[in-house]
């Protein structure tokens, strides 16, 4: 009997320098896109797959993030007193369930890997998430569903992929590919962060995991790998290493690399422009800004 996904672990511990000086005292992940901490669009579409509990592997500094998933009694029930039932209704998806969430430190910036492996005590012998809130995507279906129902036609390790520039390789995780089926390739090696030249394709690993348990034995036998951290892609290839499936999986939607600042600005203006209440005013606005640096040229 095939085992069903039900948990999900998030990576959250990094210290988001990349946004500082607003990440000083602001966890990255609960920066708002539009109307939406990052962090929400994930646990969204984390439920959306299925996953039942959710494991945040956190550092110091992150009690902001924990505190918005608690019930607020007070703004709830001044809510309630002003029939504000809409914005209520808003604040249930930001409220977990007593014993769903769970929070575990990770005590050095020791890489992907070494932070998955710290859940490894939660997680037992089942298969399980990871998802990375930094990558946003907007998807009709979201990824993380498009993946898990092509899991259970295809039961092993499954990474998120995506084409990207030759010259980009060097910032992802990269697919050695065995065979190409379309939306689901079957892998034979993986490759972190190769130069161009040596990258064996373009075909970029992106912030969305099913694995199974066997990644984690895996992660107890890792030495660091590049840029002195736990690979988790090292873990991954391990399983192919072992003559175990790992497949990519070409979603569909459009990924936002959310840790960078361009990345976050295209979200925000992709995100409004696809709002009914916003995509109006937004758009007469980026209108008069193409038209103003046309002018001034």
């Amino acid at each position: 009997m095939k085992k069903r996904i039900t948990k999900a672990i998030f990576p959250v511990a990094g210290l988001g320098t990349r946004f500082l000086p607003a990440t000083k005292s602001v966890p990255k992940e609960i920066m708002t896109l539009v109307d939406r901490p990052l962090i929400q669009y994930a646990i969204d579409e984390a439920r959306a797959a299925g996953i039942k509990e959710f494991i945040f592997v956190t550092s110091r500094g992150k009690g902001a993030l924990e505190d918005y998933f608690d019930n607020a009694p007070i703004l709830e029930a001044e809510l309630r007193k002003k029939g504000k039932t809409d914005l209520l209704e808003v604040l249930k998806n930001t409220n977990m369930e007593s014993g769903a969430i769970a929070y575990i430190r990770q005590h050095k910036a020791l890489g992907l890997g070494h932070a998955v492996w710290c859940a490894r005590r939660l997680i037992s012998n089942e298969p399980f998430a990871v998802i990375l809130p930094d990558d946003v995507i907007a998807a009709e279906k979201p990824c993380l569903q498009q993946m898990v129902e092509a899991f259970e036609e295809n039961p092993g390790c499954m990474v998120a992929a995506m084409e990207v520039p030759r010259e980009k390789t060097s910032a992802y995780g990269i697919l050695d590919v065995k065979e190409d089926m379309g939306a689901l390739v079957a892998a034979k090696g993986l490759v972190e962060k190769p130069e161009a030249d040596k990258a064996p394709s373009n075909l970029a690993v992106i912030g969305r995991y099913l694995l199974t348990p066997d990644v984690l034995r895996n992660l107890n036998r890792i030495k660091a790998g590049a840029g002195g951290e736990i690979q988790l892609t090292d873990a991954i290839a391990a399983e192919i290493e072992a003559d175990r499936p790992v497949y990519g999986y070409r979603f569909r939607g459009q990924r936002f690399d959310c840790g960078s600042k361009a990345g976050f600005l295209q979200a925000a203006v992709s995100f409004g422009l696809a709002r009914d209440d916003l995509r109006d005013s937004l758009m007469e606005f980026l209108q008069d800004v193409v038209h103003a640096d046309k002018a001034a040229q």
